[in-house]
């Protein structure tokens, strides 16, 4: 509970806000956001709600371990999965930090994988053919993707994939939101 006072600090900061502008936000005192950022204070729940919502952020937040950034994803840390009923197989490639928005993957599918699933949610999809060839259907519309082309669409468009060569095909690719 003790690292809260440091939390709201330092957002107050990061936001460029000055005591009192939390105040006028939260209609809390200027005396009492100070008590609180100086952890002489405690803060009731209702009270941490009023300068969550001021930031934008959720109360949880204040809970949360510091999560350490990683923007250097080393080849040894790029490990393949697979998701569960899948022969689709992913590799992270994105770096690990608070609120980033993009997913990027290489993504390879086996020999003559057929389409597992129509897929559809907010975002965008954009691939790039590293080798083989893929079939892309979106909106009902086919695409064949060969090596060194690529495709670039709204993830809301009802989409799915499937690799026709009888070898693996294996593509970048680069989505929002964050999935994994």
């Amino acid at each position: 509970m003790e690292e809260i006072h440091k939390k709201i600090k330092d957002l107050r900061i990061q936001n460029g806000l000055t005591l009192k502008d939390l105040s006028e936000r939260t209609n809390l005192s200027v005396s009492f956001l100070s008590q609180i950022e100086r952890g002489a204070s405690s803060v009731a729940i209702t009270s941490l709600k009023k300068i969550a919502d001021s930031f934008g952020v959720s109360m949880s937040s204040f809970f949360e371990e510091q999560a350490q950034s990683n923007y250097h994803v080393k080849t040894e840390q790029q490990k393949a999965f697979r998701v569960e009923n899948s022969a689709t197989s992913f590799v992270r490639l994105g770096g690990d930090f608070p609120k980033r928005s993009l997913e990027p993957l290489i993504v390879t599918l086996a020999p003559n994988q057929r389409r597992e699933q129509t897929f559809s949610h907010p975002g965008e999809e954009f691939y790039y053919v590293l080798s083989g060839a893929v079939l892309f259907e979106v909106d009902g519309a086919e695409y064949f993707v060969r090596q060194g082309d690529s495709i670039h669409f709204p993830s809301h468009l009802p989409h799915e994939y499937e690799n026709p060569l009888s070898e693996e095909s294996t593509l970048l690719c680069v989505l929002t939101p964050v999935i994994f």
